[in-house]
């Protein structure tokens, strides 16, 4: 059987093997376009994640929109899902096992989708490809790295929106590199 988008969500609903997978109220699939070419990774889904079954909703999905519609970056060119698909209680960091289970779906999600762009939002999600980098050295910056699914694959890291959030004095570089991923993305 071909894989599907629908196909990872039907799995997601059917997949018990994690603790956070029963204490979550539903997981959370990534949304965007099948033919996105930039894919926006975080680490594991919120509380109003949770609630709507949709990546990056809450305050800080919206400061994202915000910045992705100010580079002028259209919807149709973005897919945003999360390495972790189910929110762990109380907003806590992901643990190593539920990050390792839960890659199995963000990679049918990557090799369905096939971005030409991967932007992880973060030091966490960043750490999964990029685990020698640091995110205050690297974000903004394209970097091109051999992977399992790609010879050539563009990483380009940027900050996770909440530090726009608990930070509002760093939004202005973070809105610069949103134009330089723009621009990217023009080039390609």
């Amino acid at each position: 059987m071909q894989d599907s988008l629908q196909k990872i969500k039907t799995d997601l609903e059917n997949f018990k093997e994690l603790e956070i997978c029963h204490t979550c109220t539903q997981p959370v699939p990534g949304r965007g376009s099948e033919k996105a070419e930039i894919m926006f990774i975080g680490e594991a889904p919120g509380a109003e994640e949770d609630k709507q079954a949709k990546p990056f909703v809450g305050r800080s999905g919206k400061l994202l929109t915000q910045m992705l519609e100010t580079a002028e970056i259209p919807d149709t060119k973005i897919y945003i899902t999360n390495i972790v698909k189910y929110r762990p209680p109380s907003n806590r960091d992901p643990s190593s096992q539920e990050k390792k289970a839960c890659l199995q779906f963000l990679l049918r999600e990557i090799n369905l989708i096939k971005p030409k762009i991967i932007a992880p939002l973060g030091r966490h999600s960043m750490d999964f490809f990029l685990p020698e980098a640091l995110i205050s050295q690297v974000r903004g910056t394209k970097i091109i790295q051999k992977t399992d699914w790609n010879i050539k694959q563009i990483f380009f890291p940027l900050y996770h929106p909440a530090v726009g959030l608990y930070n509002p004095s760093k939004r202005e570089v973070m809105q610069s590199d949103m134009y330089n991923l723009a621009k990217i993305l023009k080039t390609i």
